[in-house]
């Protein structure tokens, strides 16, 4: 039986790697595609319905069934275009465009324009600290695991590799000429008026990009397609692999896209979870995750939630709240850790938690009240800019979130005072020495 599981795990893998590439390599030209197109147009509203309706099989269907197969063989993909951009950024010796300090080190960017202190700590996320990396750590991860030493090499083995992943991103962005990524990442509108006073930051190398590429490359923000760009730039830099920069900016798009779909059908079950454990407390029915109509339904609510928000906005309007809340989320798990050190008396061991932790919160929330109350736009307050046509609903969700992450730390505080002046320890049913005994 375990030669066979072995042998069909090998079989399946093969077989999928080598379709992988047949479909990379067909391109457009592959069956069906073009009957596809058809009928579904592929703008940006359909593919975000698209995008939630992947989302809710994911958070629904046995996690065997398709979250794991997609994640498993699209991890060959990440991999290998990784360590490809790697070994091209070793053996090219790309040229850094970007200089180590520009005129933007104290704020006033092309598109936010605040400070770059408290807002530092909410652009750069999942490279350095993610609190939906430990959300997918605590509720997702442990259930595909056959041994519990395997924790620390995937757990934190994996967020090396995510911050490997970052420099090498880093690397790629920078080989860009300055001129051209700001061009690339403001909008064209904005960019003319940045340009008026930054003439030295003008495009150099984006109207070639853009030629051999097939798309007008100027405006589109998010970072994904910089990335892409600064990448297709090395790849294409390899001896006879000159002619193939659209090839390699379209592999780069998907490399980026095998990154979102992760993070949706992980991110969409672990939600769905959650939000049966909290609809459980108020109706019974929801708490037996055996209920496929309690299923079904948790992972429609929660899939609509996020669909919604997506649907009704842009990467420009949601990044702002991602960005709040991903990091409040990381600080949160760093605190809950620390109330789970104290109460197994590692005092010293929770300041490797409660110090991060405490720093994290605080610039985090002082970046939120500036981006929601404080920041300066085109149209007025960043308040005014927040709370008009469909982001008012996002600026009322980071106040939202803000509040119950305050509340979640206030409630921490006060947890850590009062075990603090529990002297006396107890055995648990694990055989460790505790303050206080948690029933689960």
């Amino acid at each position: 039986m375990k030669y066979c599981q072995k042998s069909g795990i090998v079989i399946a893998s093969v077989l999928g790697i080598v379709l992988l590439i047949l479909a990379i390599l067909l391109g457009k030209n592959a069956v069906g595609v073009a009957a596809m197109g058809t009928l579904f147009t592929w703008n940006a509203k359909s593919l975000s319905i698209a995008i939630a309706v992947y989302g809710f099989f994911a958070s629904v269907l046995p996690v065997w069934f398709l979250l794991v197969p997609r994640d498993y063989l699209s991890s060959y993909l990440k991999i290998g275009t990784i360590v490809s951009l790697a070994l091209g950024i070793i053996f090219i010796h790309p040229v850094i465009q970007m200089p180590a300090f520009t005129s933007f080190i104290k704020g006033g960017g092309p598109i936010i324009g605040g400070p770059v202190i408290p807002f530092i700590f909410i652009i750069i996320a999942c490279g350095a600290i993610s609190g939906f990396h430990a959300i997918i750590g605590t509720g997702t991860t442990p259930k595909m695991l056959n041994n519990e030493n395997d924790l620390l090499f995937v757990g934190y083995g994996a967020m090396l590799v995510e911050g490997f992943v970052a420099i090498m991103a880093l690397i790629a962005a920078v080989t860009l000429v300055p001129g051209d990524y700001f061009a690339i990442n403001t909008p064209k509108a904005a960019y003319d008026a940045f340009l008026a006073s930054n003439p030295g930051l003008a495009v150099k190398d984006l109207a070639f990009f853009s030629e051999k590429i097939g798309i007008d490359l100027a405006g589109r923000t998010g970072g994904a397609v910089s990335l892409a760009v600064g990448m297709a730039n090395i790849f294409n830099k390899i001896p006879y692999m000159d002619n193939l920069m659209a090839y390699w900016y379209n592999f780069a798009v998907m490399f980026e896209a095998v990154f979102i779909l992760t993070a949706i059908d992980a991110g969409t079950r672990v939600g769905r979870f959650f939000l049966q454990e909290l609809l459980g407390r108020a109706i019974p029915y929801f708490k037996d995750q055996k209920r496929k109509s309690g299923v079904l339904i948790a992972g429609l609510l929660f899939t609509f939630s996020w669909g919604y928000l997506v649907y009704t906005g842009d990467i420009g309007s949601i990044c702002p709240l991602f960005g709040i809340s991903n990091q409040l989320l990381a600080s949160c798990a760093l605190i809950v850790c620390t109330t789970m050190f104290i109460r197994m008396n590692r005092g010293k061991l929770a300041l490797l938690t409660a110090i991060p932790g405490v720093l994290l919160a605080t610039v985090t929330l002082w970046a939120g009240y500036i981006q929601v109350f404080g920041m300066q736009l085109s149209n007025g307050t960043f308040l005014k800019g927040y709370f008009h046509k469909n982001q008012f609903l996002l600026g009322i969700l980071a106040i939202i979130v803000m509040i119950f992450m305050m509340i979640v730390f206030v409630s921490s505080f006060k947890k850590w005072y009062e075990l603090s002046k529990i002297k006396s320890l107890t055995t648990d049913k694990y055989g460790d020495l505790v303050k206080v005994v948690v029933e689960e």
